[in-house]
């Protein structure tokens, strides 16, 4: 009887660890490149002021999550397709943030 115990144990301590490690697909560097260039185009600068990560990352990620939520529920075509050619980068380099990000 302990051994069953000490069996059920063992699986209900172990089935969190192995159902995580199979739930996340690996990341290559292709997807972790177009991850940032997502949060770029929506105001993230990592180059930008540092005292304010954890704001500035939170609320690109919220809006890049808005924007595939939105074109995930919408009907009719695309409009995340744009092409800026050889168009100049903001001043501040953050979208939407003005002149508060400016350095000169």
């Amino acid at each position: 009887m302990k051994l069953v115990q000490s069996l059920i144990f063992a699986v209900i301590v172990a089935a969190p660890a192995v159902s995580f490690a199979q739930s996340n697909e690996p990341l290559t560097r292709a997807d972790v490149r177009a991850q940032l260039i997502q949060l770029e185009r929506a105001g993230y600068n990592p180059a930008g002021d540092n005292a304010q990560y954890p704001n500035n990352i939170e609320a690109a990620q919220a809006r890049v999550n808005a924007e595939n939520s939105a074109a995930a529920t919408s009907y009719g075509a695309s409009t995340n397709g744009t092409s800026d050619s050889g168009s100049r980068a903001t001043e501040s380099g953050v979208v939407g943030l003005g002149s508060i990000y400016a350095h000169s």
